[in-house]
């Protein structure tokens, strides 16, 4: 399988190009095209425009969990693309809060991409809850297990404007694609742990091999012991190219880079790998 994978939003651009708090992956596999997420949606279609990407094409959203950075962007693309179906966990929609300069933050998808996923026809969204393959080696994880002992979600995040329900991001999700030389995973947070989440793809795809993860990894706030262990981990699984965006933060990829080198590649909107 032929797969290439372009950023499109990231909180770091190339020249030219937009960046923002968020992310969104263009994932061309053989004649399919998927788009992981939309960012918050200032930077999805200029960004698409000037790439020479042409969003309409779009086969499939693929939503990795329900936070405005990574949904905003979704009503202008369901409009630009009027065939093109939704694949979402059922707790993407419901109302979550962060904390921001000590008063609580809408966290949730804003008003238009829940109106906009609202009035999809029903055979045009797929809530999936578990292990589902979308296409051909094309799979998403669903609701990922919390196995190890040393990831959380990478932050105080609530389901209530109080905050004192705290929200477990059950939603999140990942994206595999199967290719010969090993699974390439694609993400979004990683709030339910990198290496829980780099588990269940392999083990869903059935792939022996890791042969990347691209996205946001959630690492910013991490402390030193859980950044050891996600990377003896990741030693253990041995990825061939590793790709942090968005949310993994700077202390994170600088130890990225000191353990694994010219495997480490800093993503930022307008980078393409292809497989």
């Amino acid at each position: 399988m032929n797969v290439k994978i372009t950023i499109l939003v990231d909180n770091y651009a190339g020249d030219g190009l937009s960046a923002e708090h968020g992310l969104a992956l263009w994932i061309e596999a053989e004649d399919r095209c998927i788009l992981l997420d939309t960012g918050q949606g200032g930077c999805l279609a200029p960004n698409a425009e000037k790439l020479g990407i042409d969003l309409s094409r779009t086969d499939a959203l693929v939503l990795s969990h329900g936070h405005y950075d990574h949904t905003g962007g979704m009503s202008r693309l369901i409009r630009t693309a009027p065939e093109m179906e939704v694949f979402c966990h059922p707790f993407a929609v419901v109302p979550r809060y962060g904390m921001r300069s000590g008063e609580a933050k809408s966290l949730g998808m804003t008003c238009d991409s829940l109106w906009a996923l609202d009035r999809l026809s029903s055979g045009r969204i797929h809530w999936t809850q578990e292990g589902t393959v979308i296409f051909p080696d094309v799979g998403l994880t669903g609701y990922i297990s919390r196995e190890t002992g040393y990831e959380d979600t990478g932050g105080a995040f609530f389901l209530d404007p109080e905050l004192s329900r705290p929200d477990s991001i059950y939603d999140d999700q990942a994206l595999w694609i199967n290719t010969p030389e090993g699974v390439i995973v694609c993400v979004g947070c990683c709030h339910a742990g990198l290496i829980n989440t780099l588990n269940q793809a392999r083990i869903q795809s059935g792939a022996s091999k890791l042969k990347a993860v691209i996205g946001g990894f959630h690492l910013l706030n991490a402390d030193e012991r859980r950044l050891n262990c996600t990377i003896n981990a990741l030693q253990v699984l041995s990825p061939e190219l590793i790709v942090p965006c968005h949310c993994t933060g700077s202390r994170a990829v600088e130890d990225f880079e000191k353990a694994f080198g010219g495997r480490v590649t800093a993503g930022i909107a307008g980078k393409t790998f292809e497989f």
